[in-house]
Formats: structure tokens, sequence, C-alpha cells
């Protein structure tokens, strides 16, 4: 979790792979719409407006990965790490819409299927698999988060393509034309499917949820094993981001310290604390018969 306080250089080489996905998949976008146009098939229409998700997360990502380097100022004390969110927000209004026009369009012709070019299919989806298998090799090898949740995106794109091709084959040797709509619902569904997850995740950061991956009876635990600490309490846990975690809490000790020895205290909790994946933390010391406000 501490990759924030170091390696330059990594940040900047997981921009350029996101710069480079960007253009990748965008490029790849406006091929597939007009390959899809051309083939008339619903399936690599809707796998490219899911392709144009990909293009507007990866783009965001890689503005925001940018934005969310700026220091804090007066106006955002904790910095731009929460812009990402807004990313992630964007994105979902843009693919849920999209979602929609493209099941709207396509139960209708699962009923009543139209006539596609399954050939012309066929080269799109192989020249598909085979573009989003690039992106994902380059970006697997990334350090950040950012590059290794886009990876994921992209392995969907190749599941995606493969079904696609499949379909296709299908068309081709069976005359299964209700394959082209049918596919493009099950396209549809997934991608509202995990639309929902993450706005879920971004509105649990949004309300300041505690981070699924921090346990506070185990960081509590943990700042036990420090002999001056004896209780802890009013503790709160939020994160900026889904990565940069923040933690406040009041520490009962069991006796009183000068201001030397209280600097060493906190010293160590901090140090126990960003072990277990907070960043950043603020600590009050008590002592054992002190009234506290905020409990």
């Amino acid at each position: 979790m501490g990759h924030h306080h170091h390696h330059g250089h990594s940040h900047g080489h997981s921009t350029k792979n996101l710069k480079v996905a960007f253009f990748l998949n965008l490029s790849f976008t406006v091929i597939e719409l007009v390959g899809g146009l051309i083939t008339g098939s619903l399936a690599i229409l809707s796998d490219a407006l899911h392709d144009l998700g990909d293009s507007l997360s990866i783009g965001l990502s890689w503005y925001f990965q940018n934005l969310s380097e700026k220091k804090r100022d007066k106006t955002f004390s904790y910095g731009y790490k929460r812009f990402s969110l807004l990313g992630a927000i964007i994105n979902a209004v843009v693919l849920l819409v999209g979602s929609v026009i493209i099941i709207s369009e396509a139960v209708p012709a699962v009923m009543n299927p139209g006539e596609v070019n399954e050939k012309g299919m066929l080269y799109i989806a192989i020249f598909g698999v085979i573009v989003n298998g690039v992106a994902v090799l380059r970006l697997r090898k990334g350090s950040s988060i950012n590059e290794r949740v886009i990876s994921l995106h992209l392995l969907e794109d190749v599941l995606g393509w493969i079904a696609v091709l499949i379909g296709s084959l299908l068309i081709m040797y069976f005359d299964w034309y209700f394959m082209d709509p049918l596919l493009s619902v099950l396209i549809a569904l997934f991608i509202i499917y995990n639309v929902f997850n993450n706005l879920k995740k971004s509105f649990k950061i949004i309300l300041q949820a505690t981070p699924n991956e921090i346990n506070v009876d185990k960081l509590k635990i943990k700042l036990k094993t420090i002999p001056e600490v004896i209780e802890i309490h009013d503790c709160h846990i939020w994160s900026m981001d889904g990565e940069y975690h923040v933690f406040s809490a009041h520490l009962v000790l069991d006796k009183s310290y000068e201001l030397k020895l209280q600097s060493s205290i906190k010293k160590r909790a901090k140090y126990l604390l960003h072990e277990m994946g907070i960043e950043h933390s603020t600590l009050e010391f008590e002592l054992k018969d002190e009234e506290c406000d905020g409990c």
C-alpha cells in the first residue's frame, strides 16, 4: 500500500501505459463502430459501447492519475485523490445510458433477427481479440492499481470478442442469426452488472464507509502492542479514493508522558498503522480518567 511514497518513475511509466492503452482502445472503438454499422451486427455495436466505456475509463484514469498527484491546497485540503471517483461516476452514467439503448434495440431483434455480414463479424472479432490482447499484456506488467483494474477491463473485452467470434461462426454454419442480438443483450447486461458494482464502490467511498480491506478490531489489537497504550476509542477510518486510507483515533495512555516520549509513541503508532494500509493518521492522546468529547 505504501507505493504513494516512492518510485516517481513508476508513476510516469504507469501514465505512459494508460496513455498507450487509451489511444489503442479509442482507435479500436472507432473501427468497431464503423465495422458494426457495415456488418449490421448489434453484438459488435454493443461491444463498441463497452470499448467506448473502457476508453472513457482509461482516459479519465489517465487524466485523474495526473490530477491526483497535485498537492493539497486551500480548496482541497486532502488533495485531489477523490477526483478519480468523479471519473468513475461519469463513466457509469455513459455506460448505463448506452446499455439501455442497446437492449431496447436488441430484445425485439432476438425474436425477429435481421441478416448480418457474418464474415465481416468474424474478421473484426479476430482483430478485437488481438488488439485487446496486446493491451492486456502491456498493462498486466503495470504496478499501479489503476493499470491492474484497466487490464481486467481489457481482459473482459477479449472474452467479449471471443463470444462474438463464436457467434459469427454459429451464424456462418447454422444460420443462427438470433445469436447476434442475443450476444448484444448479454454484453449489455454484463456492462450494467459491472457498472452497478463500480457505482456501489464509489458511493461507499463518497459516504465515507470503512474500507473493506481494513479490519478495525485488528488495528486496535495492533496498536495495543505499544506498551503505553491501554485503550483506543473514537476510531474513524475512511478512504479518499479506494487506495489512500485515512484514520483518526483517541489513544488512552497508561500515564502522563512528556512531549518527547509522546512523540515516540505516536511515531510507533503511525508506523504500525502504515503497515496495515493506513496512509494518513491523526492521533490524539488521553489519560485514563479523562473526559472524551467525541465519545
